[in-house]
């Protein structure tokens, strides 16, 4: 699932919304919403989240956190290393092999270090 497949999700379950009905406002099939919340899809689209904005009235900044969310959710990501030191060429492959290999406390405590040295 992805960061913005759970939220949405997590939307449509505290506001007692099903899957289909949620569809049906969007005028996407119950298929596509189900892959997109569950990362089968690509990154949703700006006209998309917009529409997941007005359906659940979300405005200013949770309304900027979905759409961040959103740019954050492309199931597969491809990082160019490029000019960049060896070092960072070898952290992004071994993060390739063994992501699907890391629990959630790793997963976490990586995401907190990456938001520590954004700071």
């Amino acid at each position: 699932m992805t960061p913005f497949g759970a939220k949405v999700r997590a939307l449509r379950a505290e506001r007692g919304h099903t899957l289909k009905q949620m569809a049906a406002a969007l005028e996407v099939s119950p298929a596509y919403l189900s892959a997109l919340e569950h990362g089968r899809r690509g990154r949703p689209s700006p006209g998309l989240v917009h529409q997941v904005c007005a359906y659940f009235n979300i405005i200013w900044d949770e309304a900027e956190a979905l759409r961040r969310l959103a740019e954050l959710s492309h199931p597969r990501v491809v990082i160019d290393t490029a000019g960049l030191e060896p070092a960072a060429t070898e952290v992004a492959n071994r993060l390739a092999e063994r992501i699907t290999d890391l629990d959630a406390a790793t997963i976490a405590r990586l995401l907190a270090l990456l938001d520590d040295e954004a700071d």
